[in-house]
């Protein structure tokens, strides 16, 4: 016996294509769904797109039968747009507003008690993204679930870009003769190419080394790179090291950064870009952005021409920038990048229909990237170009976002099979001891 799912107004908005994720089963659009997405639709953000999407993906279906009644889906299932089921009766003595959320509940409560009066009744479940929706229908004797199809993983099964195994002694000194060993004189795991390995010691003696996977998946090597400062900055952990040797590696292109505040992803990431931009000419200019995602209230409009509007969102790349410039008077570091003129800070806004070729290219916060975003992003990139994506999906400021299905954890869980890209989870905060405490606890 099939379910009935009545979807919220979000998972529309999140995932155009979420009315064909619940296979053989009815999908119900309450019309005040349909009246919330239309008032989205010329928002010219990633929320208008999806609007505008599933505007359209209900008007294809609108050929094949009438909307009030079911249309069938590829699925096996089945759509309708429910435009009765609106009494407010059973709910106006709980909740006195009839706003849109409490109109859904309705809707999806009204189904679900005519579903009881049957002999074979079908189970009645509300979708939400909202939190407080599903308390609210809970609250009422309601089933209610969060939209999971879209996440890229399930759980904090995130790749991490890294694994320990432990070998026999004679296997890791092997390895510091040799300088690489095969996959095949360890413990099964299913190794990514360009995955670091920290080799230990299996009768716990303090030998130890890091390796990365070659492209083949045949052996460990190691690393290319044993650099002991890039522009003054010294990795100070194992993951600092692992992403060094990624971000340095020519044949890497993609390189994705996950990692609390503090742990470094941005300075590295720039000494990195510096280093191969200004001091080795490998790249024409050296390009960082950042999508205009605020924390908090927004800001609201900001006077003057484009960079001095962007200042305040750019700000935390220009203060790595002072760091590793060690620039100590106002308005020095700007002077500096105006002589220079091979790095740019921008907006993400401005990326759209670019071709970015020879480049070095930091998008920094991709956490609060979309799916679609980061796919536009990684579609500009162009020949001889290298692009870091890095952030912490812990810290999303987007509202249909979350750890498990923005844009950052999309690209390195779709691309860690791939040659060529390489991932480091970096794990210790490096900023300060206050600012790795404030990371764990808060």
């Amino acid at each position: 016996m099939g379910k009935i799912y009545v979807l919220d107004t979000n998972v529309l908005l999140q995932d155009p294509y979420s009315i064909f994720s619940f296979e053989d089963n009815e999908v119900v659009i309450p019309a005040v769904v349909l009246e919330e997405v239309d008032s989205k639709k010329r928002n010219m953000d990633e929320v208008g797109r999806n609007a505008r999407h599933v505007s359209k993906l209900i008007d294809g279906l609108r050929q094949i039968g009438k909307l009030h009644e079911k249309i069938p889906l590829k699925t096996g299932g089945f759509l309708r747009i429910e435009l009765n089921h609106r009494s407010f009766h059973q709910l106006q003595e709980i909740f006195v507003e009839k706003t849109n959320d409490n109109r859904i509940l309705a809707v999806a409560k009204n189904l679900s008690l005519e579903e009881e009066t049957k002999e074979d009744g079908r189970q009645v479940i509300l979708v939400s993204k909202d939190v407080l929706v599903r308390v609210k229908a809970d609250a009422i004797g309601l089933m209610a679930e969060d939209f999971l199809s879209d996440r890229v993983v399930e759980d904090d099964s995130i790749y991490k870009g890294f694994l320990e195994v432990y070998i026999q002694k004679d296997s890791l000194g092997l390895f510091y003769e040799k300088g690489e060993l095969p996959l095949s004189q360890m413990a099964h795991h299913p190794f990514y190419p360009n995955q670091f390995v920290i080799m230990k010691d299996a009768f716990g003696s303090k030998g130890s080394a890091v390796g990365i996977v070659d492209q083949a998946g045949n052996k460990v090597r190691k690393l290319l790179y044993e650099y002991d400062h890039i522009w003054g900055i010294k990795p100070r952990n194992v993951q600092q090291i692992m992403a060094l040797e990624l971000l340095l590696r020519d044949d890497i292109p993609l390189v994705t950064l996950i990692g609390k505040a503090g742990t470094g992803k941005t300075l590295l990431a720039l000494a990195a870009g510096l280093m191969q931009t200004e001091d080795l000419g490998y790249f024409k200019k050296l390009l960082v952005a950042r999508p205009i995602v605020p924390v908090g209230k927004d800001l609201g409009f900001l006077p003057g021409e484009k960079q001095e509007k962007l200042r305040p969102w750019v700000q935390p790349i220009y203060d790595n920038l002072e760091y590793l410039f060690n620039t100590k008077k106002p308005g020095e570091l700007d002077a500096i990048l105006a002589g220079m003129g091979s790095i740019e800070v921008e907006a993400l806004t401005y990326i759209r229909g670019r071709s970015i070729p020879d480049q070095f290219i930091i998008i920094d916060e991709a956490q609060n990237l979309t799916k679609h975003e980061a796919k536009t992003i990684l579609t500009r990139v162009g020949e001889r170009s290298k692009i870091v994506l890095m952030g912490d999906p812990a810290q999303i400021d987007h509202p249909y976002l979350d750890e498990y299905n923005n844009g950052l954890t999309y690209v390195v869980e779709k691309f860690k099979e791939q040659k060529i890209s390489g991932h480091v989870n970096l794990i210790k905060g490096e900023r300060s001891a206050l600012a790795q405490l404030a990371a764990d606890l808060l």
